[in-house]
């Protein structure tokens, strides 16, 4: 499963909106790499911020 993949999933198994550092935590990856994925995510529409900071996958 590639890293953006592994993002989603995270996203949806939380069920809640999530920072990127919680994301990277429990992915195990840099959270600087883990806003990258998420700035990809949201150009293609696949990501939300809900409120600031926070993000969630859009059902």
């Amino acid at each position: 499963m590639d890293k953006k993949q592994a993002v989603i999933e995270a996203m949806k198994k939380a069920e809640k909106p999530l920072r990127p550092g919680d994301i990277a935590k429990m992915l195990g990856i840099d959270s600087k790499e883990v806003s990258a994925i998420i700035k990809e995510l949201k150009k293609e529409g696949v990501v939300f911020s809900p409120k600031r900071c926070y993000y969630s996958v859009k059902q």
